[in-house]
């Protein structure tokens, strides 16, 4: 079982063992037949089981070959509730392919006890991604690092005796085969892989162990072998991969994980498999501590296209939904909102432009699709950073081509058969008839959005009441006499803990003295703390944790955390080691045992009002209706420090506002409530604080993204929408192509308001925060609300006509931009 947060009270010197890994599982493959008797296939076909093979170029799925668009979306870290809305989000995004781990240590907690009910109903998930008509990929590790706490191995597994993880162990590969067949039986007992009728076409074992295989040595090459067929003797009828493992054993497919794949990826290590890439991280994931991170939406397209330029077939977006780490599941300090900055966000909320400007990704290379997956590869450079990738299938007119601008700062026109094409830096133009760009990879064409957090009118009436964990009795007992104190009211002892991490708090004589921790990057730290010792017996008292268990790197059985030194300074009779002084041992809390987060475990304990701040180690609880109207909910932790979050008895995760990132503030303050863990009244909201905190600064919040804007230049191409391709034939679908911001509100909501627009010079700002630029028409405001306004869609022309129709251009000679935000409402 995972240690949790506060889960081990160390009141003595103890290592607490704890284990890391780095792992993306992945297994073995079927070359199966080479381009022989396969079929087109329409784009717009519905997703169908039957066998899955591969060749050079592709998966071949019921004897078709496939361009693969897939995303990440982990069951374990939302709700089954929320489930069915982000599978839908993701197909209207362009993806056909959904993919998820497997996670051993929530399927089987205990050794021998299976869970596989609520948000860990792995068969019930698959099938909703049938149901919607997308293909599935599983990656059963057992190891999958994943940032889920101890690489997603079970905490018991390490007590097995002569257990080495990830190696040529017996008693490792006899529990891995154990569950692996477990999962599989499952799954065929639903009827979920491809050639039973279902919709799982890949599967993976392992996970990036070639980043630890070298530290194994040939228990590690052993390991491989043994791992790839192990996972091809389980007849599941679709290939295996590895990713990140050069030496994926026949038939097991090598993958690439990382950002720029077109690039950094060299192949699969046989010229029969095909080229997928199974992690594209769409951001970084956070550990507390850190400051916000992005990965820009362009750079994503580029690299999308690059590899699809490069006979990539398949990406998998990671993630495509990060959500929740409810619980204690998160790795080594790791966040408790995961993947935030991921086209979906942690609320299930599509983040613009990149949700929307990948989905216009997809649409342009599906319009490629026959090109690609049938066409004879060429490549032309045009110059030091520009070229030319193209497919062409002879003797028709099937053809399709990537401009690529490699030059991260300088702008480019290239010329190609003929005509001149326009390129911003660092960029790909994707013609899919070799002569018509419909999709710039620099150039959003698509909406933009801003998130809102917006304090609830009802459900911010909260009573606060507050518990105070009892110190236990089991502790350090120092005795001192009078003379072993200093004399002088100047000077006062000193304790020093050095601890291997993660974190522990620090009583004496039952009063709270102080909080130390590490990082994600340097687990160790030393907590110096005055005291005030009396003459006579003294207690001291440690509440050890670790920060969820780490998940990557070798031998993650042999790891330890925990205080390893405890000193006395400044006492008149010298330095004192009271490392091995007889201390006592406790594991987990009070209120933990009696489940005060719950109902009937909160009438176990004494509550009472609170005033001010109340030291370290205090349980707080109040109750509060559902939030008005359906937008997802938040807590926001302003005033607290460190802790957890009960609502109606379930964990939304691990709180910490006080560790600061460099910027000076929380990396995360809003914490995600699950509208399915909310009832229409009298909802418990237990925390446990072990920092000095202030709960009357809490706040319930609602979630939106109803601010939508748009930036579009004049030289913007028009929406890839504009073109489709029918009976093999590419062709516009409207009768005048042009550029237009266009816009649409979510969830059938309409513009209420225009709250800013200009056309001119480019506004400064992002969405959400625009400030008019210099030069601009009077009436950008007008024309935008005559077009937007009482509408959930609409549609704004680019017409220096419209905006300058009665008043005069005052800066003719500039590149104009349509820049506006409007607000959304039911």
């Amino acid at each position: 079982m995972a240690v949790s947060i506060s889960r081990v009270l160390l009141i003595s010197l103890i290592s607490v063992v704890i284990s890391a890994a780095i792992v993306h599982a992945k297994g073995r493959g079927h070359h199966g037949h080479r381009g022989k008797h396969l079929h087109h296939q329409n784009q717009n076909q519905s997703v169908q089981g039957g066998p899955v093979t591969y060749d050079g170029r592709s998966l071949i799925i019921n004897g078709k070959r496939e361009l693969l668009f897939s995303g990440a979306i982990h069951y374990t870290r939302s709700t089954p509730e929320m489930w069915p809305d982000l599978i839908k989000k993701a197909k209207h995004g362009g993806l056909n392919m959904i993919e998820t781990y497997v996670f051993w240590n929530i399927h089987e907690p205990v050794q021998g006890q299976y869970n596989f009910e609520g948000n860990y109903d792995l068969v019930r998930f698959i099938k909703l991604v049938q149901e919607y008509k997308m293909y599935a990929t599983i990656r059963l590790g057992p190891f999958i690092q994943a940032e889920w706490n101890h690489g997603g191995l079970p905490y018991w597994l390490r007590e097995v005796p002569g257990v080495i993880f990830r190696s040529d162990s017996k008693a490792f590969k006899y529990q891995m085969e154990k569950y692996v067949q477990l999962i599989i039986n499952k799954l065929k007992e639903a009827k979920l892989f491809s050639p039973q009728g279902g919709p799982i076409v890949l599967a993976q074992i392992e996970n990036e162990y070639n980043m630890v295989q070298l530290a194994y040595r040939e228990l590690g090459n052993n390991y491989v072998r043994w791992a790839a067929a192990m996972a091809v003797q389980q007849n599941i009828g679709v290939p295996w991969v590895m990713c990140k493992q050069k030496d994926a054993p026949d038939p097991v497919i090598n993958t690439c994980n990382g950002r720029q794949c077109g690039d950094t990826f060299m192949g699969p290590n046989k010229p029969y498999k095909p080229t997928l890439w199974t992690e594209n991280w769409t951001a970084q994931y956070r550990v507390f501590g850190d400051p916000p991170s992005q990965r820009p939406v362009e750079d994503i397209a580029f690299a999308v296209a690059r590899f699809f330029s490069k006979k990539g077939s398949l990406t998998n977006y990671y993630m495509y939904h990060g959500g929740t780490n409810f619980g204690r599941t998160s790795a080594i300090f790791t966040t408790t909102r995961y993947y935030d900055e991921a086209p979906l966000d942690e609320y299930g909320l599509p983040r613009d432009p990149k949700w929307s400007h990948l989905k216009d990704l997809h649409k342009a290379l599906r319009l490629s699709r026959k090109a690609l997956l049938w066409g004879v590869p060429g490549v032309q450079k045009m110059s030091a950073d520009t070229e030319v990738y193209f497919y062409e299938m002879p003797a028709t007119n099937i053809c399709a081509a990537f401009l690529t601008n490699n030059n991260l700062t300088t702008e480019a026109t290239v010329s190609w058969r003929g005509q001149d094409y326009y390129l911003p830096q660092h960029s790909i133009s994707i013609l899919p008839d070799c002569k018509t760009v419909v999709f710039n990879t620099q150039t959003i064409v698509a909406q933009h959005n801003s998130r809102n957090f917006v304090r609830s009118t009802v459900a911010n009436n909260l009573k606060w009441m507050k518990y105070a964990e009892p110190i236990p009795p089991f502790k350090c007992r120092l005795a001192l006499n009078p003379q072993d104190l200093p004399r002088k009211a100047s000077i006062q002892p000193v304790l020093r803990i050095a601890s291997l991490g993660h974190a522990l708090h620090l009583f004496v004589n039952g009063e709270y003295i102080g909080f130390g921790h590490g990082s994600h990057d340097e687990k160790s730290f030393v907590l110096e703390k005055p005291v005030h010792f009396k003459a006579g017996v003294n207690q001291i008292t440690l509440l050890a944790m670790t920060l969820g268990l780490p998940d990557g790197g070798a031998y993650m059985e042999h790891r330890y955390a925990g205080p390893n030194l405890i000193i006395v300074l400044g006492l008149n009779t010298g330095t004192l080691d009271i490392t091995k002084n007889g201390w006592g041992h406790q594991v987990g809390l009070n209120g933990e045992k009696l489940q005060v987060f719950t109902e009937e475990g909160s009438k176990q304990v004494q509550w009472d009002k609170t005033k001010g701040s109340a030291q370290g180690l205090t349980w707080y609880k109040t109750y509060f209706d559902a939030p008005e109207g359906n937008n997802p909910v938040a807590i926001r932790m302003t005033g607290m420090g460190k802790g957890m979050i009960w609502v109606n008895g379930k964990s939304i995760g691990r709180h910490w506002i006080s560790f600061l990132s460099p910027l000076g503030e929380p990396t995360q303050s809003e914490y995600h409530i699950p509208r399915s863990f909310i009832k229409p009244t009298q909802n418990l909201l237990v925390v446990l604080e072990e920092q000095p905190g202030k709960p009357k600064h809490i706040e319930i919040l609602t979630v939106n993204r109803d601010t939508i804007c748009s930036f579009i230049t004049e030289y913007h191409p028009p929406t890839v929408k504009s073109w489709a391709r029918q009976d093999s034939v590419f062709q516009p679908v409207l009768d005048v192509i042009r550029s237009s911001a266009d816009i649409k509100c979510p969830n059938n909501k309409k513009v209420v308001a225009v709250e800013f627009a200009s056309f001119g010079d480019p506004p400064a700002g992002l969405c959400g925060s625009y400030v008019l630029g210099k030069c601009n028409s009077p009436v950008s405001k007008e024309v935008v609300e005559q077009h937007c306004l009482g509408k959930s869609s609409c549609s704004v022309p680019i017409d220096r006509n419209l905006f300058f129709k009665n008043t005069t251009d005052g800066c003719p000679g500039i590149k104009k931009t349509l820049a506006f935000q409007v607000k959304c409402a039911i």
